[in-house]
């Protein structure tokens, strides 16, 4: 049951990363839910390195790290993969 959070929570976390950065972003779907979940484990480790441990209820100090995290790596990582992409059109 983790992995099948772990996937929805990526999703989610993704979608919202892809909603803040302006521009067009061209990651494909899948991409952007592995680049929500890398978010999401960057922001808690970042959120735990702040001190901010799990509490009960809805921790939004960790919620905010794991979004500013998303958006980082999903921003770095479409970069990569436009950068990529146009090299490999080019040799076509």
């Amino acid at each position: 049951m983790g992995w099948l959070w772990a996937i929805i929570v990526g999703f989610v976390l993704g979608l919202i990363a892809k909603l803040i950065i302006p521009g067009k972003q061209h990651s494909p779907l899948w991409l952007t839910t592995i680049f929500g979940i890398l978010g999401a484990i960057v922001g808690n480790a970042v959120a735990r390195g702040f001190g901010v441990e799990e509490t009960p209820g809805i921790d939004w100090s960790r919620h905010a790290f794991q979004i500013i995290a998303a958006v980082i790596i999903v921003y770095l990582g479409d970069m990569l993969y436009t950068a990529t992409l146009g090299k490999r059109k080019q040799q076509t």
